[in-house]
């Protein structure tokens, strides 16, 4: 309620982004001039040198967007700190938009969660896979009796996570559990010679070499003292719990935002619900995603292009 009442002014949610965006002051983002004036009643400025108008949006998750900065900030803390996730209906009945423009919004924001660091995971680490899609119980039955039966990915998607004990967790989509997907996502995001606990998939067989890998057998029993992935596979319940309680359906195209999402509250797990919503506000510029990427409308119009060019 705090946020919502400070963010009710378009001013004050100008000046904030402002702030955070342009530590020394506005910049043109057409030729980064730093002499400007503020149109009071535009809330833009003015660029002394190109002359050209710009918002504090220009440049980031918001560009383009005729929704204000009080429905964008409340909706980022919305996201920022509900541990299972806030749907696109909860937040256009929140802040009085169409469902349509909040998943747009939702999933910008998500954009914004994702995260990159050139630092390796070390120390103790475990890695586990899991499948992600709907349940049997609750499909029409003509599909549930074509379903594959047993534990196994069927036609669902395959998630694939690695968290540090006591530190951070990094995650994606992968299209197989097989070696040549895992192993190389291993190296690139873990330190040499750290501790690796796993789970008795094959996959993971040929990382005695670079790493210190220990197994544990699921099928005969899930902690023997140090060795376990209990840690990874409390994200996975947490992250399941949103997927099947809060959006109840997630299409496989999408699933890597969901990840993002759910990654990023973990891994600020330790800051107030303040210091998650304004790092979540310093990593909206440089973002843009448009209708048409989130929709794949992008890559159906280059398909048809490069088919009708080869007729």
């Amino acid at each position: 309620m705090e946020a919502i009442r400070h963010f009710s002014d378009p001013a004050v949610c100008v000046a904030f982004m402002a702030r955070i965006r342009w530590q020394g002051g506005p910049e043109c983002p057409r030729c980064q001039s730093k002499r400007s004036s503020f149109l009071s009643t535009r809330l833009m400025w003015k660029c002394l040198d190109c002359k050209k108008q710009y918002s504090v949006k220009v440049g980031s998750i918001f560009e383009d967007s005729p929704l204000g900065l009080d429905k964008w900030l409340c909706a980022m803390w919305m996201i920022a700190n509900d541990k299972n996730g806030v749907s696109s209906y909860e937040i256009a009945r929140g802040i009085g938009i169409t469902q349509k423009s909040a998943w747009f919004i939702l999933h910008r924001i998500r954009d914004a969660m994702r995260t990159g660091t050139f630092a390796k995971l070390a120390g103790e680490v475990e890695v586990d896979e899991t499948f992600i899609g709907g349940k049997a119980r609750n499909m029409h039955a003509g599909r549930r009796a074509q379903k594959i039966r047993g534990r196994g990915p069927g036609d669902k998607a395959i998630a694939f996570g690695m968290v540090e004990r006591g530190g951070e967790v990094r995650t994606t989509t992968v299209d197989t559990r097989k070696r040549k997907d895992l192993e190389p996502i291993i190296k690139e995001n873990i330190q040499a010679g750290s501790a690796i606990f796993s789970d008795e998939l094959k996959s993971y067989e040929t990382l005695e070499g670079d790493f210190q890998h220990s197994v544990i057998n699921h099928a005969v029993e899930y902690v023997n003292g140090n060795v376990h992935t209990n840690t990874m596979e409390n994200f996975w319940s947490l992250l399941k719990r949103g997927l099947h309680g809060t959006y109840i359906s997630v299409e496989p195209y999408h699933l890597f935002r969901y990840l993002d999402e759910q990654a990023f509250r973990y891994n600020k797990r330790h800051a107030t619900d303040a210091d998650r919503f304004v790092e979540l506000c310093y990593n909206v510029a440089g973002r843009r995603l448009t209708w048409n990427q989130l929709t794949g409308k992008n890559d159906v119009e280059r398909g048809s292009g490069a088919e009708n060019a080869a007729n």
